[in-house]
């Protein structure tokens, strides 16, 4: 019906009568009104910021890689405090540790699993013990998921079970079983408490971390329940201490979180939730450093050494530990090696701090222990050169021989008990002995304290005595 000229007609009145969209006044208006940011909303404002923040830290790294070259980059600067990536992260950590606490059993769960066992266990004929096999097992998870929820099915998993010893018939003991349970739970919940103590989440705990865990403990432990108020920061201290002794070899001032769980001061700090028998001794009491009796010993023993009040522990006051029983030369090369020298400079300034003196008594009372011998081979190295010699052997017992002979014993020979020390430890090197050597023996705490204590080189002369005294009352019983 239309001819073509007529199309193409129409089409070019059309292209006449609408101009190019860039020539129209409010299109330039509305372009040149988006380019300049105005009118984007809130959302597309915040995304344009955003885009613009990770172009500027992506140029960043890779100017940084590029000026670092093929070294790749392993550290990360912590978040400003007040920051919103440091609160980000505080959040965050809350939120995890928080759902993790979630998933314990607390005391009412643990109590219920406990019956759910009893009551659905078989009595050994033979022994009279609790015990299930493989089938009672998973009955018994069943009734605990019901009765408790799906957070101790975690527990009831077939590795668990091959974890225990089992019997003839293929059964385990419950007694066992709950108790590891009950272990796990505990140190679990240890570690989300020091966890959230740990202000900088980097898996150490600083020592006054550490003190605020243990200052948190001490309303649940039965045997601290009743500690004065005013000795509570003075325990923390001493308490800690041993922690950072056993934790932290290097003494970078910093105790891992993993050590300290999987550590034996932890155990016997949880040693304290029993109730303390009335016929307990004080003497037994002391052998936990964590007890109160304890650390009342260690504050009354630095105070009587303190003659001066001031404080620190001159070498002479120092001297009379344990009665005076401890060597010069020991007590000498205790603070060469272990002992600041004071700010104010000088040999004669140099005193020893209660942190020290903990160390110190920490190092005799535990000579046996890798920590202990540790510090006290340091003392016995003389020239620091890493291994004892013969000749060292001589110098270090020449003290202890004197007192000896002081006290009034019998007269000894210095060559005798230096090859009685070189049996004892047969080191790998026949001219020297090392700290492996002594570690490597089982004897290093004796050889130690025979070197640097009269009455631990009395101990070692009279064991046959003493252990003869330590049978005669299990006979008599």
């Amino acid at each position: 019906m239309y001819s073509g000229s007529s199309d193409g007609e129409g089409h070019e009145a059309a292209q006449r009568k609408i101009p190019p969209a860039s020539s129209m006044l409010w299109v330039r208006n509305l372009r040149k009104f988006i380019g300049s940011s105005a009118g984007l909303g809130s959302e597309a404002l915040m995304e344009l910021e955003t885009k613009r923040i990770l172009l500027d830290i992506f140029k960043e790294k890779q100017q940084k890689n590029a000026e670092a070259g093929t070294i790749p980059s392993f550290y990360k600067k912590k978040p400003e405090e007040g920051s919103i990536s440091h609160r980000v992260q505080r959040l965050a950590k809350y939120r995890f540790l928080k759902k993790q606490s979630d998933l314990l059993l607390n005391a009412d769960d643990l109590d219920a699993m406990w019956v759910c066992l009893r009551e659905n266990c078989v009595i050994d004929d033979a022994t009279g013990a609790e015990k299930m096999n493989y089938e009672d097992f998973c009955h018994i998870a069943s009734v605990c998921t019901e009765q408790i929820g799906p957070k101790c099915r975690r527990f009831f998993s077939p590795s668990n079970f091959m974890k225990f010893e089992k019997d003839e018939s293929g059964r385990i003991a419950i007694l066992p079983f709950y108790l590891y349970v009950m272990r796990t739970v505990s140190l679990t919940q240890a570690r989300i408490d020091m966890s959230e103590l740990d202000e900088d989440s980097d898996g150490f705990l600083l020592p006054h971390e550490m003190e605020a865990y243990i200052r948190g403990l001490i309303p649940n432990l039965a045997q601290l329940r009743d500690m004065p108020a005013g000795f509570v920061q003075m325990y923390c201290r001493i308490a800690a201490h041993k922690f950072f002794f056993f934790c932290d070899p290097p003494r970078r001032g910093k105790a891992c979180i993993k050590k300290v769980l999987l550590s034996n001061c932890l155990q016997e700090l949880m040693e304290l939730h029993q109730e303390s028998d009335e016929e307990v001794t004080d003497t037994e009491q002391a052998e936990n450093w964590f007890s109160l009796t304890s650390a009342q010993r260690i504050c009354d023993m630095f105070l009587a050494l303190d003659k001066d009040m001031n404080g620190t522990l001159s070498k002479q006051e120092l001297r009379e530990y344990a009665d005076g029983t401890l060597t010069d030369i020991f007590i000498e090369r205790a603070f060469d090696e272990h002992v600041r020298r004071g700010k104010s400079g000088g040999g004669n300034a140099r005193e020893m701090d209660f942190e020290s003196f903990l160390d110190f008594v920490l190092a005799l009372e535990n000579k046996d222990t890798p920590e202990g011998l540790t510090y006290l081979f340091r003392c016995l190295d003389l020239y620091g050169r890493g291994y004892l010699t013969t000749a060292d052997i001589h110098t270090l017992f020449r003290d202890v021989h004197q007192k000896w002979i002081e006290g009034g014993n019998y007269e000894l020979c210095i060559e005798d008990v230096r090859d009685e020390i070189w049996d004892m430890v047969k080191p790998a090197d026949p001219l020297r002995i090392t700290l492996a050597d002594l570690l490597a023996c089982k004897q290093g705490g004796t050889v130690a304290s025979m070197l640097i204590d009269v009455r631990g080189f009395w101990a070692h002369d009279n064991r046959e005595n003493l252990l003869q005294e330590e049978e005669e009352p299990e006979e008599e019983g």
